[in-house]
């Protein structure tokens, strides 16, 4: 099933599997959401939960009870529920399961929140510990951002000026080496040896936005003041970029495998909940 939300701008179809955004159109019909041809990539805008990226050999520990997930989590996978609805506003729900127990031995509920606000989607992310303990989880985004024009053809502004450093993946871990990501003009041209190394991950970020340009136009704006970790990737060739704010990422190799030691690791106490947003601008 999919829900549609819309205003007298713009409209948004989200799938109820996986509560994840497959299209955002101006009202000129224009699609700027990635159309999910799994030549390149089959997903869209992928939700991850309760962990962001890779654990190693998958597996992580609680009170020394050895649990596995797969990278990015299990949330993206799962059915959600339609649990409010109006024309510019969908809210979908995921709670624990007696499966999600096995790999995950928390209650929790999430929640996903789409709004319209004139040009711009918020996406909102709510996580509610249904349980009696401390609950540790990293949740993020991961949306792709269609690209018609050819891929060099586009930059990323960011926000502020600042020294853009990134840190490298080695075997789908965060390693401690790091390169900075060179700017034309406070630009970062696209081209796609950005990303023969995978993903850039920077673990910090003092901007809180970032502008794609096409030919050197404002196109989407993506704003993610609420998540200090951000994501960018592509595939080779493949007409996206992804745009994926973070809280969490994947583990280092030093980890010790204790979900409430992994770095980055959001822990939230026992019938509390947390907010995070960020939103996707059409310009």
């Amino acid at each position: 099933m999919n829900t549609t939300i819309s205003n007298s701008k713009i409209s948004a179809s989200i799938k109820h599997s996986g509560a994840e955004l497959f299209s955002l159109k101006n009202n000129q019909n224009k699609e700027f959401i990635w159309e999910g041809n799994p030549d390149f990539w089959g997903k869209h805008s992928p939700v991850l939960f309760p962990i962001v990226g890779t654990l190693k050999n998958n597996t992580y520990t609680i009170n020394g009870v050895e649990y596995q997930l797969p990278r990015h989590g299990f949330a993206r996978d799962m059915e959600f529920q339609l649990i409010e609805k109006s024309e510019n506003r969908a809210v979908f729900s995921l709670k624990y399961t007696d499966e999600t127990l096995k790999k995950y031995p928390f209650q929790f509920e999430l929640q996903l929140i789409y709004t319209l606000q004139e040009s711009t989607l918020d996406i909102e992310y709510k996580v509610i510990n249904e349980g009696n303990t401390k609950m540790p989880f990293s949740i993020g985004a991961h949306p792709a951002i269609a690209l018609p024009d050819a891929f060099e053809n586009y930059s990323l502004d960011f926000e502020k000026k600042e020294i853009l450093e990134y840190n490298l993946l080695e075997n789908d871990l965060i390693s401690n080496k790091t390169k900075t990501l060179e700017t034309t003009n406070n630009l970062v041209p696209l081209n796609y040896k950005l990303f023969e190394n995978d993903a850039l991950i920077f673990k910090t970020l003092q901007s809180n936005s970032l502008t794609i340009l096409e030919n050197s136009k404002p196109y989407i704006k993506v704003a993610f003041a609420d998540f200090p970790s951000l994501g960018i990737w592509t595939k080779e060739n493949a007409p996206f970029i992804c745009i994926e704010p973070w809280l969490g990422y994947s583990d280092t190799p030093e980890n010790s495998g204790d979900l409430f030691e992994k770095e980055g690791v959001l822990v939230l106490d026992a019938d509390q909940s947390f907010q995070a947003k960020f939103s996707i601008q059409i310009l």
